[in-house]
């Protein structure tokens, strides 16, 4: 068993290893449950994006693909080693709900788009996705 101040270290470590890619991220993350699912759709269109450009813990596109992580056969993405941690040992950050149908989604199967902030929303296919860009563009 660790001790108390072990434990820290290690926490503080881990933390430090993803503060550059959490830097480039929004600090809030209006939309989000604290798993990282989708409550509520963003304002305005959005962009496809490339699923490697996106971290699925902080659900962030960045510019540079981004860490393959794979589980059970399916590759999923994190921006540090904190996110692929946590892809690996927790089954909720690799899903998500779809805005258009409200189903959940696997975010390695899902479509992926982003808004201008580059906050990430996962579609179960891309008519769900045009559909949602209709929606916006009224």
């Amino acid at each position: 068993m660790l001790s108390k101040k072990t434990a820290l270290v290690l926490a503080m470590m881990l933390l430090i290893g993803c503060l550059p890619a959490l830097a480039q991220a929004d600090k809030a993350k209006p939309g989000m449950d604290m798993g990282g699912a989708q409550t509520a759709p963003a304002s305005g269109k959005l962009s496809k994006v490339e699923t490697k450009r996106v971290c699925m813990v902080t659900n962030k596109a960045f510019k540079q693909d981004q860490i393959a992580v794979d589980v059970d056969g399916k590759t999923y993405y994190g921006c540090c080693e904190m996110c692929k941690g946590r892809l690996t040992s927790e089954a909720d950050l690799r899903t998500a709900v779809d805005p258009v149908s409200k189903k959940p989604v696997d975010k390695a199967a899902a479509v992926i788009a982003a808004d201008a902030s580059g906050k990430v929303f996962y579609f179960e296919n891309d008519a769900n996705l045009d559909a949602y860009n209709a929606k916006v563009a009224k």
